[in-house]
């Protein structure tokens, strides 16, 4: 039996879906560049350990969100309604 011609396949997400969340995507993005230009701003100053430790914590952090979100973001882009 085959599929109505009115149905998504199972890799396309809903048009309206993808929509939202592309501009969460975006948005996370928005915030994220916040986040790593304040950890820019924080290496230039003359940090002592303990603070020193956790601006490198945070700068791993920062990245391991900024490459979720990039694959977030393949993810939408593969996906989407073409």
């Amino acid at each position: 039996m085959s599929k109505p011609a009115t149905s998504v396949s199972a890799n396309v997400l809903p048009e309206d879906l993808a929509l939202e969340i592309r501009k969460l995507a975006h948005d996370l993005s928005n915030a994220l560049e916040i986040v790593v230009q304040t950890g820019y701003l924080l290496s230039t100053a003359d940090l002592q350990s303990p603070a020193s430790d956790w601006l490198r914590m945070l700068e791993s952090g920062t990245q391991k969100a900024l490459d979720i979100n990039l694959q977030l973001r393949n993810y939408i882009k593969a996906h989407s309604p073409r």
